[in-house]
């Protein structure tokens, strides 16, 4: 028999599978503080759970714990960047942020993604699976276990996109603010998409907080095509329309990221562009200079073109900031330290 993720159940389904076992309710709220708030790894952990029912535990549920195969620690701003492995040998990356206003861990939905967008080291090697909301809560739960630190927000911003594995990012994303666990606020939680519109719409209708960030990176459909294949089949105008429901239903401002290539899409005219575009949208625009790929030719604009774009929009009304940078000398970006890690053959 195929063994249920303890950590990917709701309080009340952990009670009612713990009721078929005989064990009355307060023995689930006890093991799902052992596993959401204590961040046990193991059954054998959970020191006020009889013996007895911790064998049971051990016969009908797998209990994920990722194991850190690789840690970089930046010299520059203390970002780390963690390679974990996960139980069927696949390993994926979560990057640990110090900022003034708390500890942020950004994790990944998928091994790999299959988006195809142009600029990210993530799809290079195409999607391997989905992650289950156990992994996903557990690049959470071993980043604060192993830095001792609490943290405050979190961005699913790794590798994946996270309305391909829609399921399992709202478990995720539920159990996270669950107040019997870390109880992370939703405010402090960003999910970015490429611009998945029935996700979008979809989620608007969840009920939760969170601030959606879209990853717009073009002003027209045209330069939009040639760096995401997602915009063949969402076109601009469809996907901010999804935006401006998402802010309608939830109140939530979206962030618009906007990565910026030389020559591609940095010019004033580009800025004077996505001013129109965003005009009235209720966002906020996140600049991001590009990090190089390897495997594309790609540039980062000069920090002159990214602080010209800036005042552009902001002049025309639309809030933007320029992102700072994080573990730059670490292989911060998106995907780069897992496909290194994997073409060494680990």
């Amino acid at each position: 028999m195929e063994k249920t993720e303890v950590k990917s159940l709701y309080a009340e389904e952990l009670s009612e599978a713990l009721k078929e076992l005989g064990q009355p309710p307060y023995r689930a709220r006890q093991v799902f503080g052992w596993l959401h708030q204590k961040l046990a790894t193991d059954f054998s952990q959970m020191a006020n759970v009889p013996k007895s029912l911790q064998r049971q535990l051990q016969e009908r549920f797998s209990l994920a714990a990722l194991k850190p195969v690789e840690v970089k620690e930046s010299s520059i701003d203390q970002t780390r960047k963690y390679l974990f492995r996960l139980e069927d040998g696949n390993v994926i990356e979560s990057v640990w942020m110090k900022y003034r206003h708390g500890n942020s861990v950004c994790v990944s939905s998928q091994v790999g993604c299959r988006m195809g967008c142009k600029f990210c080291a993530s799809t290079l090697d195409g999607l391997e699976r989905n992650l289950t909301a156990a992994e996903m809560l557990e690049q959470v739960y071993r980043i604060q276990a192993l830095t001792g630190e609490r943290v405050s927000h979190v961005v699913l911003m790794g590798s994946g996109e996270p309305f391909d594995n829609y399921g399992p990012v709202v478990r995720f994303i539920r159990l996270l603010t669950d107040e019997r666990g870390l109880n992370i606020s939703q405010r402090n939680i960003t999910l970015s998409t490429c611009g998945i519109v029935p996700g979008i719409r979809r989620f608007a209708g969840e009920g939760l907080a969170v601030t959606l960030a879209l990853s717009l990176h073009a002003t027209t459909d045209q330069v939009r095509k040639a760096l995401m294949p997602i915009a063949n089949r969402y076109p601009l105008p469809e996907v901010l329309e999804a935006c401006k429901e998402y802010f309608s239903v939830t109140g939530r401002r979206v962030t618009f990221e906007y990565s910026l290539i030389r020559g591609v899409n940095d010019s004033p005219q580009e800025a004077a562009s996505l001013s129109r575009l965003l005009g009235g949208l209720h966002g906020h625009v996140n600049l991001i200079p590009v990090n190089p790929v390897r495997e594309r030719d790609f540039a980062r604009s000069h920090r002159k073109s990214i602080e010209d774009f800036q005042k552009i929009l902001e002049k025309n009304k639309i809030p933007a900031t320029i992102r700072r940078e994080m573990g730059q000398d670490i292989q911060g970006a998106c995907g780069q330290l897992r496909r290194s890690f994997l073409q060494k053959g680990g």
